[in-house]
């Protein structure tokens, strides 16, 4: 897949006309995390941290797929909701 199609998605996912659902929001985390990062490489937030926590589960939940097949998933995300939400 083309790198250029995931760094246009990246933009495109900050101009949708509505803000995705908190589980959105989270799936759309985790790919990219996956995808530039690789597999969770942090220690899981404290106890208090719930915004912290719910954003490491979601990445942590990725382990072992590819860069390639996160960026395929993000795109195809960001895609569904271009087409859920419109964009600005």
């Amino acid at each position: 897949m083309c790198a250029d199609k995931f760094d246009a998605c990246v933009e495109d996912v900050k101009n949708l006309k509505q803000t995705p659902s908190n589980d959105e929001l989270l799936e759309l985390y985790a790919l990219f995390k996956q995808a530039t990062v690789g597999d969770v490489n942090t220690d899981r937030p404290g106890v208090f941290d719930l915004k912290g926590k719910a954003k490491w589960d979601a990445w942590s939940a990725k382990k072992g797929t590819s860069s390639d097949k996160a960026k395929e998933e993000y795109v195809a995300l960001v895609e569904k909701l271009i087409a859920t939400y419109g964009k600005k």
